[in-house]
Parts: C-alpha cells; structure tokens; sequence
C-alpha cells in the first residue's frame, strides 16, 4: 500500500492565523493517529493566504506554487478544510481556491470541515455553508465538523471538555476513513 496523503488546506487570512493553526493541529493528530493504527502517510499543509499570485489566478494553470496545491488537494486521500468564518460564510479566498478545483478530483473524497469565528452566532457555517460547498464536489464530509471560537482554541491549545471530545471525534472518524481509503487501495491494486 502506497503512503496515505492527507492534506489540510486553510483559508485564514491573517498572520498569525488562528485557521492555519488549528489546520495544522488537526493534520498532525490525524497523521499521528493513523500511523498508531498502521497506516502509513504524508502529510501537505496549504495556506492559500501564501500562495503567490493566488489572487490574480483567472484561469487554470496558475503559477507553479498555485498549481502544486491545487493538485495536491485533487490528490489528496483525505483533506482537512478549514476556513475563518466571516459574515457567516466562509472566507472568499478560500472559495476563490475551491473555484480552480477540478469537480472530478475529490469525487468520494473524505473530508475534515473546520472553521474559527469570532462568536457562537457563526456556528452553522459548517453546516450551511461547508458541507453543501463539498457536497457539490460528491466528496465525503465526516459526520462530526468542528467550529471553535477563541474560547475552544486559542494559542495553538483546544480547551479541555466539549472543544477536546468534539476534536478526539473527528480524529476518529477520519481514522475509520483513511483506513477505509487504505483498503480501497489495496483492492484496485490486486483488481490490476
């Protein structure tokens, strides 16, 4: 079986990025848990906010950086999505991103959502505004999402109880995925 590819891709914009940093913990505890359960992986971090030129893409290829992310999510075994939510939606980098997607490449994809506010009134972002978003591309959102406020995550810690159990969850699943993923290629592999 060939290394599991799990890619997190932020749409936070500022620096430091709250977004970014929570996109990184979830990638490393996913990655961390994974290999405990003899899964065998890699791991790709995509801030979009530091891409060159992502802001003047208008048409697909883009410059090299731009087009090495984007084929690094379409590639992806399992992707993280995080984004800042602002005005209830997420961020319009992030979605200026996901418009150079190729639709075909993350068809079954199983998917992390995340997403970082500012308050609670934004807590179905995820659910109004992610989970459609990735359900046009026919990927596989997990069952649990995670949307933390300052409170749930700050300084690179989530908050011990709910904010910890919601996260210890979405590892889980994304475990069960990966494996379920790592099965898949093993069975096309002998299909061969």
């Amino acid at each position: 079986m060939s290394r599991l590819k799990i890619v997190g891709l932020s749409g936070g914009l500022s620096a430091p990025s709250r977004t970014l940093s929570l996109v990184e913990l979830v990638v490393e505890r996913i990655a961390n848990a994974a290999s405990a359960a003899g899964l065998s992986n890699e791991t790709n971090v995509i801030d979009i906010a530091a891409l060159e030129d992502i802001g003047h893409l208008r048409a697909r290829p883009g410059s090299p950086d731009v087009e090495a992310a984007l084929l690094a999510v379409e590639g992806a075994d399992f992707l993280i999505a995080g984004s800042p939510v602002y005005k209830g939606s997420y961020s319009g980098l992030f979605k200026h991103f996901v418009d150079f997607l190729d639709y075909r490449g993350l068809i079954g994809l199983p998917v992390a959502l995340l997403a970082t506010g500012g308050s609670d009134r934004h807590a179905l972002a995820i659910e109004h505004q992610l989970r459609p978003l990735f359900a046009f591309f026919q990927a596989q959102p997990l069952g649990t999402g995670i949307f933390f406020t300052e409170r749930d995550f700050a300084d690179g810690v989530v908050a011990a109880g709910a904010s910890e159990q919601r996260l210890d969850q979405l590892v889980s699943e994304a475990v069960h995925a990966l494996a379920a993923r790592g099965r898949q290629q093993i069975s096309t592999a002998t299909a061969a």
